[in-house]
């Protein structure tokens, strides 16, 4: 029992990394593409994942399946096109990223059940994992990309306050994920995700 909980444990944080590592990095090159280099002048535009791992979001993942990474510093002072455009796609980057990722992931878990592929359960967490960030991270609710998004079709006053007192927001986010409700709503947009991925992965393996 505990070889196979270690080689749970291994799967999911191969799983992780591969998944938030593109997250991060999407956030850091659209923003640099808009004309910040902070990100990439912190390092955060490489695939070191120590570079954007943040212990206790990581943790939570693994344990909670729900959780964080470092978040990527973002100067929209250093935009050189529109500002709140630019925040937009930086800010719907990273979850871009996974959405696309879970879908191909999904689709290749077609062919790996049917051919009992040895990597099916690294495809498996890859495509949760990948579905789970991407959904979570449109709570909007920061420090989460939502919370971004949703400050960019706010009109400047209410922008400046919602920055202005985001950290208490912290504490919702952090109340509504240890009662569990942030899993409750969340939870069944993940799996129609799954589920209608996983149709298209087998309507395009049956067309091939």
């Amino acid at each position: 029992m505990a070889n196979l909980d270690i080689k749970s444990l291994v799967i999911n944080i191969i799983a992780l990394l591969i998944v938030i590592i593109p997250h991060e990095i999407a956030h850091g090159y659209v923003a640099y593409w808009c004309g910040d280099t902070t990100a990439k002048e912190d390092g955060r535009l490489s695939l070191n994942p120590l570079n954007h791992i943040d212990p206790i979001g990581l943790l939570c993942m693994v344990i909670l399946r729900f959780g964080w990474a470092k978040a990527v510093p973002i100067n929209p002072a250093n935009f050189t096109k529109n500002r709140k455009l630019s925040s937009f796609l930086v800010s719907i980057a990273g979850v871009t990223v996974n959405f696309i990722m879970g879908l191909v992931a999904g689709i290749l878990l077609v062919p790996a059940y049917y051919n009992l592929w040895k990597i099916t359960p690294i495809i498996e967490s890859i495509f949760w994992y990948s579905i789970m960030l991407g959904v979570f991270n449109l709570v909007p609710l920061p420090p989460l990309d939502g919370s971004k998004v949703l400050a960019t079709f706010l009109p400047a006053k209410y922008e400046y306050y919602f920055y202005k007192y985001e950290r208490y927001f912290y504490i919702v986010l952090v109340i509504l994920l240890v009662t569990g409700q942030v899993s409750r709503y969340i939870a069944p947009i993940i799996n129609v995700m799954m589920q209608g991925i996983l149709q298209i992965g087998i309507y395009i393996w049956n067309i091939i």
